[in-house]
């Protein structure tokens, strides 16, 4: 009897180092394959000529790798024709070690596919050397917008716009205040204008009182554990059950886009939130017939 007593908890054992062993190759299969996602947010003042814009947003790579060299990746965004680029930030991560030429290396393919937007993350200034990578990213094609503006054409029609460093940056730095001042500045108060800008969480508080049309983040990570009915289980900051994680949300007249990027930092993975390339098409509401 005590024989055959063994069996059944070797069986019991061997479940459930199978069911551990599955669950360990989906949480890899969740953290390194990637997942492609279109969101298309209206404006009654968008110019005509952007209606049907398409651009790519990558946030929060973290020095990953989707594929050698990141082909993967590269391949994904060219499938989605776009016709920009916007990188939100945390490119590099200050918790793992950043390959040789990481950064050029991105930012010479992804300049290659469609131009390429840039603003800083709070990961590349715990880095340091910052100016040095926005020369990098620079010299690569990348444009970097700190605490600056452009013009964007299209159809004979022009939209703004801006991008600001992260709050990590330096003590003095000119504020998003003064960027969307001199935005309306420059181009009047009914100007369309788009703001790249890392933090999620700074926009209720924040960036939605700025007066851009559509600010793009990254930061969020999609709120790591993404669970039924939430905005996911955790800040990056550790804080549960955080908002403006993932998606669209609007917020004093703002609409905001957060993708819920790519990579991980230091030793941390995703449950349920598989890495996003974030397609967002502009729709202009009187578009339709």
């Amino acid at each position: 009897m005590g024989r055959r007593s063994k069996r059944p908890r070797r069986r019991g054992l061997l479940f459930l180092l199978a069911l551990a062993a599955l669950a360990g190759l989906y949480v890899r299969w969740g953290n390194t394959t990637l997942q492609t996602e279109s969101f298309a947010p209206a404006f009654r003042d968008l110019p005509p000529g952007f209606d049907g814009c398409r651009f790519v947003v990558l946030g929060d790579l973290h020095s990953a790798f989707f594929g050698e060299k990141n082909e993967t990746l590269l391949e994904t965004v060219r499938a989605q024709r776009p016709e920009y680029i916007f990188l939100v930030g945390d490119l590099l991560d200050a918790f793992r070690d950043i390959p040789e030429g990481y950064a050029r290396e991105t930012a010479a393919s992804l300049t290659a596919i469609a131009p390429t937007y840039y603003v800083t993350g709070n990961h590349e200034w715990a880095i340091g050397e910052v100016p040095e990578l926005k020369k990098t990213l620079e010299d690569q094609g990348v444009t970097v917008l700190s605490n600056q503006f452009t013009a964007l054409e299209r159809n004979g029609d022009t939209i703004i716009l801006a991008g600001i460093d992260d709050p990590n940056g330096y003590a003095d730095q000119k504020s998003p205040e003064a960027v969307a001042e001199e935005v309306r500045g420059a181009y009047g108060d009914d100007a369309f204008w788009m703001l790249l800008a890392h933090r999620n969480d700074h926009f209720p508080e924040q960036y939605s009182l700025l007066g851009a049309d559509l600010v793009i983040s990254g930061h969020g990570h999609g709120g790591v554990i993404r669970l039924p009915f939430t905005d996911g289980l955790l800040s990056t900051d550790r804080t549960f059950f955080p908002t403006y994680t993932a998606g669209l949300y609007e917020k004093n007249g703002s609409t905001l886009f957060v993708t819920r990027g790519l990579g991980n930092t230091g030793p941390s993975f995703r449950l349920f939130n598989r890495p996003e390339v974030a397609v967002v098409i502009l729709v202009r509401t009187n578009s339709a017939p």
